[in-house]
């Protein structure tokens, strides 16, 4: 067994509360930008959405298993690759599609129906998908993973203050219209302050671990923007479908899967230094990529 098998990354109790909290508040924040008509769009993109939904459940999970074939890192590692590869779109994704002048319809439409369904999908995404991790399942039988205690989780922290937010939105437009640019700054603020102080307090584990994943990070992240982007020049949709899908596939939610491996877990360290690089990693990637679109590369 690796080192990085047995090494855990730890949270307090208090800071795993807070940090529960935050990411509830966070989801509240999105869902503000998020209105029913949202999910009645989908008439207008199915293949876009066909497509997007394709990458997201399918596609990316084959090619995570395929990095782990190929790179062959540790148990730990390789897990922590595949739970990336089931978190839901990034709280980022639709900023990131505006900024780059992608379809910002077919990314809201798309982000709504990945977020609500990850109570499911990424519970039984893992589950699945981990089976073929070569000598898992050793690991995978020393915690007590149930796809249920996931969902309910899920559920808690984002299905319910999106559906919150969402119906606030319905109620009180002008007023949501006036705090959802506040709401949302000091969500993200609260949020990555909480991050920020967990890794400080772990900044030995991190810094002697970084190196290791980095490069599988980059690949991985990399393949994500790539398949988005692939799979829809393949089915032919417009650059401006494809750009979001691009962005739809390659930022991932990794704080949610963060808080998977603190709860369920016990901050194993190669399944937890994979996600919060990963968290910081897509998006200077995804906002690199949105910049260079944005400055002018000719849309078709």
């Amino acid at each position: 067994m690796h080192p990085v098998d047995t090494l855990r990354i730890h949270f307090n109790a208090d800071q795993l509360v807070i940090l529960n909290l935050a990411m509830a508040f966070l989801m509240f924040s999105v869902a503000l930008d998020i209105k029913l008509s949202d999910f009645r769009a989908v008439v207008r993109f199915p293949k876009a959405v066909f497509v997007g939904l394709t990458v997201q459940y399918l596609l990316f999970p084959l090619f995570t298993l395929l990095l782990v074939y190929l790179f062959q890192p540790p148990v730990s590692v390789a897990m922590g690759m595949v739970l990336v590869s089931m978190c839901p779109s990034g709280n980022m994704t639709n900023f990131l599609v505006h900024f780059a002048k992608a379809n910002i319809a077919l990314s809201v439409t798309l982000n709504a129906i990945i977020i609500l369904s990850a109570s499911f999908v990424t519970p039984a995404g893992f589950l699945f998908w981990s089976k073929f991790i070569e000598n898992s399942e050793e690991l995978r039988k020393s915690f007590s993973i149930s796809m249920l205690d996931m969902a309910l989780i899920i559920v808690q922290l984002i299905v319910l203050p999106l559906l919150v937010g969402m119906w606030l939105h319905a109620k009180f437009p002008a007023f949501i219209e006036k705090i959802r640019p506040w709401v949302q700054r000091i969500a993200l603020l609260i949020f990555f302050s909480i991050l920020v102080l967990a890794v400080l307090a772990n900044r030995e584990n991190v810094l002697n671990y970084l190196g290791f994943v980095f490069v599988l990070v980059l690949v991985h992240n990399l393949g994500a923007l790539g398949s988005g982007y692939g799979l829809a020049k393949l089915f032919r949709l417009p650059e401006q479908d494809c750009r979001a899908l691009a962005f739809e596939a390659g930022i991932h939610n990794t704080a949610l899967g963060l808080l998977l491996i603190f709860r369920f877990f016990d901050g194993l360290g190669g399944m937890a230094l994979i996600a919060a690089w990963w968290g910081i990693w897509d998006l200077i990637t995804g906002y690199g990529l949105a910049t260079y679109w944005r400055r002018g590369v000719k849309s078709e």
